[in-house]
């Protein structure tokens, strides 16, 4: 999708995005660019029940946002309370329906929180983290895609992971995924003649993968940092619209920003669907095929048992 009235990146924002990336693999002094990150001392160390925060971003994915909003409804946490905050655009009308069938649901500790958004300003995941940070009033905020489900026990143990600390950023120190789906997986094709509550099946998801940082979809933010940093706020080229959506090297900038790759937690029931069909993208069938191709083998070579014996990390 390409709005005319949305100005093309310039060579000055390719540049910018080139030194961003650059910068952000430690060669440049966080601290030029981030001024008011909150000192330990000014972060409340909060235990009992907690709020959190999960934000997502949907863009033509409402068959993968269905796991990720059933999941609250059918493990829904006793031990914090959640506000779901998911970005989306009125063009999408599959993820409106959705939004909306979910809104009948009154969850316990469930607050819905949709937010609708142009286009442009969807395509720049940053720009919707940064107001949703700004403006939350959580304990917490969990930065996700809606492509990960929290399955049982899983906000819970969140929960108790969390009390009392003031760590800038945690992350989930597991995740289970599945192999690359095709898009004619069952998975990916629930039916759609009746919107109902649609659950993962455990077995599916056999790839278990340890991380050592905060990736993009497991990044949880502690609120006091959230409210006063923002999310790459002072990176002008991260704020910046987009006519298409755009690859989130924001995530590795915000690492950077607040100094810190994350500390990992013991979160149970962290689970990710993975596939081979990139939706949100918009190109050629020759485009496509060729990132289809290159999806396919990165992710064997990141599942096989050589990689995750020398690096359980990367991206």
């Amino acid at each position: 999708m390409h709005d005319p009235e949305t100005p093309k990146y310039s060579l000055r924002d390719n540049a910018e995005l080139w030194f961003l990336h650059f910068a952000a693999g430690g060669w440049v002094p966080a601290r030029w660019f981030m001024k008011n990150l909150p000192s330990v001392e000014r972060r409340v160390a909060r235990t009992g029940m907690l709020d959190l925060e999960i934000v997502s971003h949907c863009w033509r994915y409402s068959h993968l946002l269905a796991y990720q909003l059933s999941s609250l409804v059918l493990y829904p946490p006793s031990r914090l309370k959640v506000t779901m905050t998911v970005f989306h655009a009125t063009e999408d009308e599959d993820t409106v329906t959705l939004l909306r069938f979910f809104s009948t649901w009154n969850t316990p500790n469930v607050t819905w929180n949709w937010q609708a958004m142009d286009p442009p300003h969807l395509f720049r995941r940053a720009i919707g983290r940064n107001r949703a940070a700004r403006a939350s009033t959580s304990d917490w905020i969990w930065f996700t895609d809606c492509d990960v489900a929290f399955h049982r026990g899983c906000l819970d143990g969140l929960a108790d992971a969390l009390q009392g600390r003031r760590d800038v950023l945690v992350f989930p120190r597991e995740e289970r995924c599945t192999h690359l789906l095709a898009l004619s997986d069952p998975m990916l094709n629930p039916d759609r003649s009746e919107l109902r509550l649609v659950d993962i099946d455990p077995s599916r998801f056999s790839i278990v993968r340890q991380r050592d940082r905060a990736t993009g979809p497991l990044q949880i933010v502690h609120g006091d940092v959230a409210r006063a940093c923002g999310y790459c706020e002072s990176l002008r080229v991260y704020q910046k619209p987009s006519r298409a959506w755009t690859k989130a090297t924001e995530d590795r900038a915000f690492r950077w920003l607040l100094g810190t790759p994350g500390v990992p937690i013991d979160v149970p029931g962290v689970y990710r669907i993975r596939h081979t069909h990139k939706g949100r993208y918009q190109g050629s069938r020759l485009s496509t095929l060729l990132r289809t191709r290159i999806r396919k083998s990165q992710s064997s070579y990141r599942d096989s048992d050589r990689h995750l014996a020398t690096s359980q990390f990367q991206d």
